[in-house]
């Protein structure tokens, strides 16, 4: 198993992308710590994996709140001896354009999309440090890089992510510890339940595997960078060997025709 005995927090694991890692990492011998503010789903989803043979604990967590983030932090650590993995999943979306949108629906979004990830990986890097030790993944979006209409506070929240990334894999890489974002394009869950038929047809269209991505194709790509796989391969595109510093995985491209792209240090690579 590719996570065996590794502890892994993943936060709005309740639903989507962060339940479909949430199960992924469990089936590959992760502990996992299901983090959501939505404690029915929250739960169901560690139901499920202890049911299916995993480890799983669900802790609520409001990822705005710092004393929140803090104190579920030191439940895991007090449970747990330790911390493995970060996926700092959670998110949400309250799209309008630009002269529509309220103050208070902006910052919300940048309160949960990018102050969550910020307090989660505040909490957690002093303890990865002692370690020695750890892997921090950030979902960033495609829309992050090509913009949005409508997503003035969604583009925003998923550019300093990744503005935040590079900034923590140089802080913490020397540490030992791996920080990465992943940018998904649109992806098959219950945020485009209310897309039309015909835009989503579009949005396939546009993809070079004339298709939306699923919650599992992303998890999977989670799971490679959580893995010992992520730590010692090294692309061949690479032009150095160094520590690796940001890598930005796309698996969807919603306007071009490249199916992934890399950023590594600053530098643009293409497969």
């Amino acid at each position: 198993m590719r996570l065996e005995g590794r502890v892994a927090i993943v936060t709005g694991a309740g639903q989507g992308i962060g339940r479909q890692t949430a199960m992924t990492f469990a089936r590959e011998g992760a502990q996992v710590v299901v983090a959501d503010i939505i404690s029915e789903s929250g739960t169901k989803v560690a139901a499920e994996i202890n049911a299916a043979g995993g480890k799983a604990v669900f802790t609520s967590v409001d990822v705005t709140k710092e004393e929140s983030v803090n104190d579920a932090v030191k439940q895991v650590v007090a449970q747990f001896g330790r911390i493995d993995i970060l996926v700092n999943n959670a998110g949400v979306l309250r799209d309008a354009r630009l002269v529509k949108m309220s103050d208070a629906d902006f910052d919300f979004v940048i309160n949960v999309n990018m102050k969550g990830v910020f307090h989660f990986t505040r909490a957690v890097a002093p303890i990865m440090i002692e370690q020695g030790s750890g892997v921090i993944l950030n979902a960033s979006s495609v829309v992050a890089l090509y913009g949005n209409f409508g997503q003035s506070s969604y583009v925003a929240s998923k550019s300093g992510i990744i503005g935040m990334t590079k900034v923590w894999a140089r802080e913490l890489g020397p540490k030992g510890i791996r920080v990465n974002a992943v940018a998904p394009g649109f992806i098959q869950t219950a945020m485009l339940a209310a897309v039309p038929e015909k835009v989503l047809a579009m949005m396939r269209q546009k993809t070079p595997l004339r298709r939306l991505d699923s919650p599992q194709d992303i998890a999977s790509a989670y799971l490679f960078l959580a893995s010992d796989e992520a730590s010692t391969s090294r692309p061949k595109w690479h032009k150095r060997s160094c520590l690796q510093s940001f890598s930005l995985m796309r698996p969807l491209e919603r306007f071009g025709h490249r199916p992934i792209e890399i950023f590594h240090e600053g530098q643009h690579f293409v497969p």
